[in-house]
C-alpha cells in the first residue's frame, strides 16, 4: 500500500464566530491510500483547540504512510489500527480518523460495499443536521434562520458566549421568531462560570432551548454534572468529553455527549462511546470539525445512532472540495456508494502543498 497526502486551503463562506475565537479559513489535508489500483480518502484538519497545525498534520501524515507499508493490504491495517498497533502511542485523535477514514473508504470499494453497511446499519442512514448561527447581531441571526428555515433546516444551532449576555438572548429570540418551528440548540463554547450558567438557563429554557453544549469551560467535569442535574435545559458534554473514559466519567451525569471523530479518533472509537452510554440516560450528539465532505462523511455512516446531529461543517464553506452527502436542504445521508461515497469536485481548492 502507498500513502500520498494533499493539503488544501478551505476558506469559509463567511467569518465563524465564537465564544474564544473567530475563524475564517482552516487547512485540510488530505490522506490517499492507494492499492490494487484503487483508492482510498481520509481528512484531517488543522485546529488551534486541538493544537495540530498544518506542518504537524503533514509529518503524521508522512509517518502513517510509513507504517502502512507494513501491511498486505488495507484490512489487515484497519484491523491493526483498531487494535492499536498501526499507529504509535500519543498520535492525535484526527490522524487516527483520517487514517482510519482513508482504509474504510478503501475497504469499501474493493468490497463494492458502503462503509455504514459493515458498521452495522442496515439502510444508508439520513439524518436532519443542525446548522450553525455564529456569534452575531440579532437581526443577522434572524434573517440566517429565515433563509435556513426556508431551505428546510429544522435543527438550528446558535452560538453564545457574548460578552453581553442579553445579545445572547436578544439573539436566540430574533431566530425563534424567524424559524418558529425549528428545533434550537445553545452553544457557547465553555464561556459561562457556573454561576452565570445557573441564572442564564432557566431564561433559555423559557425561549425554547432544546438543549446546551458545554456552557461551563472545560476542566471540570464535576462541575459541569452538577450543572446537569439541576439544569431546565439538558446539557450536553463536548469539549469535557473528548476520550472513552470522559464519556465513561459522564455517562448518566449529563444529558449528552458531542463525540467529534477528529477528538475520539474515528467511527470504532464513537461506536464504542455510544454502546458505553446506551441505556444511560446520556444520549448521543454527532458533531464536528469545519471540514469538507469529506472530512464529515465518515461521522454520516453512523449517524443512525445519534439523537441530535450536528455535521453542517462542510456547508459554512465557501468551496467544498468534495461532494455526497447533501446537506443543503437540512438533511446530511449516506447514498450507498461503495466506500464513503464521496467524490471530488471539478474545482477542488486551491493546493498550498
Amino acid at each position: 500500500m502507498k500513502l500520498t497526502q494533499h493539503t488544501v486551503r478551505l476558506l469559509l463562506a463567511e467569518p465563524l464566530r465564537i465564544s474564544r475565537s473567530t475563524m475564517t479559513a482552516r487547512d485540510a489535508v488530505r490522506l490517499t491510500v492507494e492499492h490494487e489500483g484503487l483508492s482510498g480518502h481520509g481528512e484531517a484538519v488543522t485546529s488551534v483547540f486541538y493544537g495540530l497545525d498544518t506542518p504537524t498534520l503533514q509529518r503524521l501524515a508522512a509517518r502513517t504512510g510509513e507504517r502502512l507499508t507494513r501491511f498486505a493490504g488495507p484490512e489487515t491495517a484497519l484491523h491493526a489500527l483498531r487494535v492499536g498497533e498501526l499507529l504509535p502511542p500519543g498520535t492525535p485523535a484526527a490522524v487516527t480518523a483520517a487514517t482510519e477514514a482513508a482504509l474504510l473508504d478503501l475497504v469499501g470499494k474493493r468490497t463494492a460495499t458502503a462503509v455504514h453497511s459493515f458498521l452495522g446499519a442496515p439502510v444508508a442512514p439520513r439524518a436532519a443536521t443542525a446548522r450553525t448561527i455564529s456569534l452575531t447581531s440579532p437581526g443577522r441571526a434572524a434573517a440566517q434562520a429565515r433563509g435556513l428555515a426556508e431551505a428546510g433546516f429544522s435543527v438550528i444551532k446558535i452560538k453564545a458566549g457574548d460578552r453581553d449576555q442579553e445579545a445572547d438572548l436578544d439573539r436566540v429570540r430574533s431566530v425563534r421568531a424567524a424559524a418558529p418551528a425549528a428545533r434550537l440548540l445553545l452553544d457557547p463554547n465553555g464561556a459561562w462560570s457556573a454561576g452565570q450558567a445557573r441564572a442564564l438557563l432557566p431564561r433559555f429554557a423559557d425561549l425554547g432551548i432544546e438543549a446546551v453544549e458545554q456552557p461551563l469551560a472545560p476542566g471540570d467535569p464535576e462541575a459541569l454534572a452538577r450543572l446537569a442535574a439541576h439544569s431546565p435545559v439538558p446539557v450536553i458534554a463536548d469539549e469535557d468529553a473528548v476520550t472513552y473514559e470522559d464519556a465513561r466519567r459522564l455517562a448518566g451525569r449529563v444529558h449528552g455527549i458531542n463525540v467529534k471523530l477528529a477528538k475520539c479518533g474515528g467511527v470504532h472509537a464513537a461506536l464504542r462511546i455510544a454502546a458505553l452510554i446506551e441505556g444511560s440516560g446520556t444520549d448521543l450528539m454527532l458533531g464536528c470539525l469545519t471540514a469538507s465532505t469529506l472530512g464529515i462523511a465518515p461521522a454520516v455512516h453512523i449517524a443512525d445512532r445519534a439523537r441530535w446531529t450536528d455535521l453542517d461543517g462542510h456547508l459554512l464553506l465557501a468551496h467544498d472540495p468534495w461532494t455526497g452527502i447533501g446537506g443543503d436542504d437540512g438533511f446530511v445521508g449516506a447514498d450507498g456508494s461503495p466506500g464513503l461515497g464521496v467524490r471530488p469536485r471539478a474545482e477542488a481548492g486551491r493546493a498550498v502543498s
